[in-house]
């Protein structure tokens, strides 16, 4: 199997402005720029979140692009789920963790071996002030993250990672725990600094902030 590491956190939100507040008002941190992604009609914000646990994790804040075409299938992260839309409406909320791979295809391969789909294995870009990003990431056709988060979506970077670019921004990831997904599952998704659990919410996230310590849980539909 292709060994995973946490690549970043995902932070669902109505729009990238009130994500943009959000993260202000709790992580004391304005995201940096980010991109539009038009394969999926979404757009985003982010910064970094790296830390000795955690080498090149950054944190991604991430809504609905409403200027962009519609992508005419389901987005990625659950995004156009009723549910998931009616919650971050109301705030926005750390909703998914992605796992940055070698091999993706093997990847993906060795966990329909155990029976999950994580979906198609599709190519994705964007630009940025440093040039265009490439990369490959699993997407499922009904676009469902799965155990409401707590399985990444699998991601395989081209020759540039984002977080080459992004400076410190006072935020450091600590620890991530996952919850409720079946034991079977827990060696397929190893990965270093990340702890899994039987029960509790999908994922527990413990950032260090200029403000403190700060959990962020993300919610159970």
């Amino acid at each position: 199997m292709s060994a995973l590491a946490l690549d970043h956190l995902v932070v669902a939100a109505a729009t990238l402005a009130e994500g943009v507040a959000w993260s202000e008002a709790m992580l004391g941190v304005t995201p940096g720029v980010g991109g539009r992604h038009a394969l999926m009609g979404t757009h985003n914000r982010v910064f970094s979140i790296a830390s000795a646990a955690f080498p090149h994790a950054y944190f991604e804040i991430i809504a609905i692009d409403t200027q962009a075409p519609s992508p005419g299938r389901r987005r990625w992260f659950d995004l156009d789920d009723t549910a998931l839309q009616a919650t971050v409406a109301r705030e926005p909320q750390l909703i998914h963790w992605v796992a940055r791979c070698s091999d993706i295809v093997a990847a993906c391969a060795g966990w329909r071996e155990v029976g999950i789909d994580r979906g198609e294995v599709l190519a994705a870009e964007r630009d940025t002030p440093q040039g265009m990003l490439r990369w490959r990431i699993s997407v499922r056709r009904d676009g469902a993250r799965l155990f409401d988060g707590a399985l990444p979506t699998l991601i395989e970077w081209g020759d540039v990672h984002p977080a080459d670019a992004m400076l410190a921004s006072g935020v450091t990831l600590e620890a991530l725990r996952v919850g409720g997904l079946p034991e079977a599952l827990w060696p397929r998704i190893a990965t270093a600094g990340v702890r899994c659990a039987s029960d509790g919410p999908p994922l527990v996230a413990t950032l260090s902030t200029s403000r403190g310590r700060i959990a962020l849980q993300s919610p159970v539909f």
